[in-house]
């Protein structure tokens, strides 16, 4: 191609993944608070039944993903307590984002074995990735590479204190 040039991109806090020691368990799996020191830092936020994690490969900014402790590969595996708590989170996490980070859109979907993309097809997940018009450019269609403009610890951070906020103000509400 005529005057392609190569020019690295930066992405520092790729280098602390790409070194550390694979663990062959489940990314997701754990108890509440028994999880690896990468998947701990990027929590934004735990319930009875289910928790909200930022994913180590988004699509976008702000992308998380909502699983239940529960290790199943099927929505239909789990029971209504956690099917409703993790549609609460999911509400919850939408409101979130939208107030916090100012989204045109989101994404909100299951990806459910092979045939429906699924990267980790044992545990369930759903993914909910926030939206701005024009997010898409050339990166992906041209060089197969998506442009993440913060950290991937920096946005848990930020979306777990907006999480924490924007909680205590809905339970002064109640009251």
């Amino acid at each position: 191609m005529a005057g392609k040039t190569n020019r690295p991109l930066w992405a520092p806090w790729r280098i602390e993944f790409i070194t550390s020691p694979k663990s062959k368990r489940c990314f997701l799996c754990g108890k509440k608070k028994r999880f690896g020191k990468l998947e701990e830092e990027l929590i934004i936020a735990k319930g009875r039944h289910v928790f909200a994690i930022l994913n180590r490969f988004p699509y976008n900014s702000g992308h998380i993903m909502i699983a239940p402790y529960a290790h199943v590969n099927s929505l239909t595996l789990l029971d209504k307590k956690t099917v409703h708590e993790l549609m609460d989170m999911a509400i919850h996490a939408q409101k979130i984002m939208t107030a916090s980070m100012m989204p045109d859109g989101f994404n909100i979907g299951f990806n459910i074995g092979a045939a429906g993309g699924a990267g980790l097809e044992e545990h369930v997940h759903l993914h909910i990735v926030p939206r701005w018009v024009g997010d898409t450019n050339f990166m992906p269609v041209l060089g197969d590479t998506r442009v993440v403009p913060q950290s991937l610890k920096e946005t848990a951070s930020y979306l777990r204190s907006a999480w924490n906020r924007r909680v205590k103000v809905e339970k002064k509400k109640r009251k």
